[in-house]
């Protein structure tokens, strides 16, 4: 669905009644243009269609949950580092986690996961009262701090472990966890209203899948939505947790893209895929392959699979792909170019730099393999993998994608 941008301005003006974040008056904030362009092009363009989520997105102050270092940022659609090895989740993701959950104005709201504070935020916009629990209690501190001095009294914030839930305030109408559990942990299933919707993130560390629940008869009624990753849930899910990640043996899953069950057309355990197809006909290995299309400089048109990766006896790290390329053409950017990148994090997910398989600027119409060896840094705990065009026009297609380690003297 396409919004016009000024029709989006005046949803976030109009939309309901005055909130809290309406008090940054759009004349004087600095940052209204920004959230006005995030609005339109990194929620309206890409999938959210209910106007009053993207009211809602279009009034929160999101600079005021980010570091300062991290403010000319806040409005970019990626996730932000916040401390205490916990990330902000990119707009596109509070968008379509609240969109799925279809929070009403009578709602009673339990979010698992406070973090920033921003997911509480957009919340209370949209329902009647919102209980939020976040377990690392710097940040639990930090944000009720920030809900209270923008005047989010409707939302309730507490320090304690979000598995537990918050009985004294159940049932609730809706229920949305913002950490990775491995499964739903029993007292949330029991707190949530017959009727009520529950989204969470499940799955191992590194490969989850995005579920929203309704509650029917007492059970819990599972539809599954996408890939994605989320940072795991602590405390006693975490303790119950069965399948750790092995850092020391970093692997790509679903490199062949055979497994597609989960989102129709898209690979399983990558996320956020955009402008991304699965084809099913003269594939160079196995049966299916995936093809990247984009005929707008800029616009996104990649895909992400996270991964544990110990930097302290791994040296670098071999990838080889197979890729067709044509039509291609720049970016708006320099570094808007088709190619492989390698993302690293360290303990505190804070941002250690990347490294380049590519970029490819050249056609490549025919199927070609493509190899490197990339360098891990030895501060590093997890990496992300980016593969597409990255911001680059053109049709690309990718098959048997390949990551081993080499381990280091």
């Amino acid at each position: 669905m396409q919004v016009h941008r000024r029709a989006v301005h005046i949803a976030v003006l109009l939309a309901g009644a005055v909130s809290p974040a309406a008090l940054v008056a759009e004349e004087s904030d600095a940052h209204a243009a920004s959230r006005r362009q995030m609005v339109d092009e990194h929620l309206a363009r890409e999938g959210i269609t209910d106007e009053r989520v993207l009211a809602a997105l279009g009034r929160v102050p999101r600079h005021l949950f980010v570091k300062p270092e991290h403010v000319n940022a806040a409005y970019f659609d990626q996730a932000l580092d916040i401390g205490h090895a916990q990330t902000i989740s990119p707009p596109f993701v509070v968008a379509s986690m609240t969109q799925a959950l279809d929070p009403r104005p009578t709602d009673t709201i339990l979010e698992i996961g406070t973090g920033s504070g921003y997911q509480a935020a957009v919340l209370a916009e949209l329902g009647a009262e919102v209980y939020t629990i976040e377990i690392v209690a710097p940040l639990g501190e930090m944000a009720a701090a920030t809900l209270r001095r923008l005047g989010y009294d409707r939302v309730h914030a507490r320090i304690g472990d979000g598995s537990l839930g918050w009985p004294e305030h159940a049932p609730f109408d809706k229920i949305i966890v913002t950490c990775s559990p491995e499964r739903i942990p029993q007292p949330l299933v029991d707190q949530l209203a017959e009727g009520g919707r529950l989204i969470v993130p499940l799955g191992e560390q590194y490969q989850q899948v995005l579920h929203l629940f309704e509650k029917r008869g007492g059970r819990l009624v599972d539809t599954a939505l996408v890939p994605t990753l989320f940072v795991p849930m602590t405390g006693a899910a975490a303790s119950a947790r069965t399948v750790q990640p092995d850092p020391r043996r970093p692997e790509l899953v679903n490199g062949g893209f055979e497994l597609a069950t989960v989102e129709a057309g898209k690979a399983d355990g990558w996320h956020y895929q955009r402008r991304s197809r699965i084809v099913e006909e003269d594939a160079p290995v196995g049966r299916r392959f995936l093809e990247f299309d984009n005929a707008e400089p800029g616009r996104s048109a990649h895909m992400l699979q996270g991964m544990a990766i110990d930097g302290r006896s791994i040296n670098a790290v071999d990838v080889s792909l197979r890729m067709r390329l044509t039509n291609t053409g720049p970016g708006t950017r320099p570094q808007e170019a088709a190619g492989l990148m390698l993302h690293f994090f360290d303990a505190r997910r804070a941002y250690l730099g990347s490294c380049v398989l590519g970029p490819w600027h050249a056609d490549a119409p025919t199927w070609t393999t493509v190899s490197g060896r990339l360098a891990v840094p030895p501060e590093a705990t997890e990496a992300i993998v980016q593969v597409g065009l990255n911001g680059s026009t053109g049709t690309l297609a990718l098959d048997d994608l390949r990551l081993t380690a080499e381990a280091r003297d």
